[in-house]
C-alpha cells in the first residue's frame, strides 16, 4: 500500500513537473514570436516610412537616420552598433534575462530595418509617411515590451528611468527622450518641416505604445448572483487557473439571500467563464467589468 502511495506521489509529482515544464515552453515560444513581430513591424516603419523621407521619430532608429543621410551608414548596421552601447550599461541595471531579449530584438531589428532599406519607397507623402511609419513603428515596439524584450537605444533609457519612477507610462517617458533627439536632429537637417514630420510620428508611435500596452493590460471582474455558489465556485476552481471569492449577499427588494462569486479572469476566459455558470445555474445574474490593472495571482502588469 505505501509503495502505491509513493508511486502515486511520484507519478503526480512527475506529470506536474512536466506541466509546468510545458507551460513555461509555451510562454517562451510566445515571448519570441511576440520580439520577432514586434521587431518585423519597426523594422518595415524604420526602412521604407521614416527613413527614406528622412523623418527622424527619435530613438536610436532616429539617430541612424541621420547618420544614413550625412555620412551614408547603412540604417540597420549603424542601429546595432549604437544599440550595443546601450546593452553593456543594460547589463548591468535590468539584468542579464533582459539583456539576452533585447539582443535577439536588436539582432532581428537591425536586419529587418536592412532588408526593408532595399525595398521601394511606399510614400513620398509627408503626411502619410510619419502617420503610418509612427503607427507601426509603436506597435512594434509595444510587442516586444509586451514579449519582455525591447528594441533597444531609447527603449532601454526609458526601462531604466522607470525603476525608479514607475508611475510614469513608458511611452511617456521615451516621448521625452526622443524629443531631445528631434531637437538636436534640427541642427543637423536644418528644416523645421522635417522637425514637425518627426514630432507627428513622434506622438502618433507614442500613443500607439500605450494603446498596445494598455489593451493587454486588460481583464475582467465577474460578479455572479446565484443560488448553487458553492457548486459553482467548485466547478470554475477544478477546471480552470482562475480563483473565486464567496460573498454572502441579499436583494433589496426581495430580501433573499444568495452568494455572489467575485472572480477576476483574463479576456479571452470570459465566455468560457459564463458558459460554465449558466450550466449550472440557467438563472444566474452576471455581470463582467472591464479592469485596466489587475497584478498577482496569474496576472502579470504590462508597463
Amino acid at each position: 500500500m505505501k509503495r502505491t502511495v509513493v508511486f502515486v506521489k511520484t507519478l503526480w509529482y512527475n506529470v506536474e513537473e512536466f506541466t509546468i515544464d510545458e507551460e513555461n515552453k509555451m510562454k517562451k515560444s510566445k515571448s519570441i514570436l511576440l520580439t520577432i513581430f514586434g521587431t518585423m513591424l519597426t523594422g518595415f516603419a524604420i526602412g521604407v516610412f521614416l527613413t527614406p523621407n528622412k523623418i527622424v521619430g527619435g530613438g536610436a532608429s532616429g539617430i541612424s537616420t541621420i547618420l544614413y543621410h550625412t555620412i551614408g551608414i547603412q540604417p540597420g548596421v549603424s542601429f546595432f552598433i549604437i544599440n550595443i552601447v546601450f546593452l553593456l550599461i543594460g547589463f548591468k541595471l535590468l539584468g542579464k534575462s533582459f539583456v539576452l531579449k533585447t539582443l535577439l530584438g536588436v539582432s532581428l531589428l537591425s536586419l529587418f530595418t536592412e532588408i526593408f532599406t532595399f525595398i521601394p519607397i511606399y510614400t513620398e507623402n509627408l503626411m502619410l509617411a510619419p502617420i503610418f511609419g509612427g503607427v507601426l513603428y509603436g506597435l512594434g515596439i509595444g510587442l516586444s515590451f509586451a514579449a519582455g524584450a525591447s528594441t533597444g537605444g531609447t527603449d532601454i533609457l526609458g526601462r531604466l528611468v522607470q525603476l525608479k519612477m514607475s508611475f510614469v507610462p513608458i511611452g511617456k517617458m521615451l516621448l521625452f527622450i526622443d524629443g531631445l533627439i528631434i531637437l538636436i536632429s534640427y541642427f543637423i537637417f536644418r528644416d523645421i518641416e522635417l522637425i514637425l514630420y518627426g514630432i507627428i510620428a513622434l506622438l502618433v508611435s507614442s500613443f500607439s505604445i500605450d494603446f498596445i500596452i494598455g489593451k493587454l493590460n486588460v481583464s475582467r471582474l465577474a460578479f455572479v448572483i446565484t443560488d448553487n455558489g458553492a457548486e459553482i465556485a467548485q466547478k470554475l476552481v477544478t477546471t480552470s487557473p482562475r480563483g473565486v471569492t464567496i460573498i454572502d449577499v441579499e436583494g433589496a427588494y426581495t430580501n433573499t439571500e444568495k452568494k455572489m462569486l467575485f472572480c477576476a479572469l483574463k479576456e479571452s476566459e470570459a465566455e468560457e467563464f459564463q458558459r460554465k455558470i449558466l450550466e449550472i445555474d440557467p438563472t444566474a445574474f452576471i455581470v463582467f467589468s472591464e479592469s485596466q490593472r489587475i497584478k498577482g495571482n496569474g496576472f502579470y502588469l504590462y508597463k
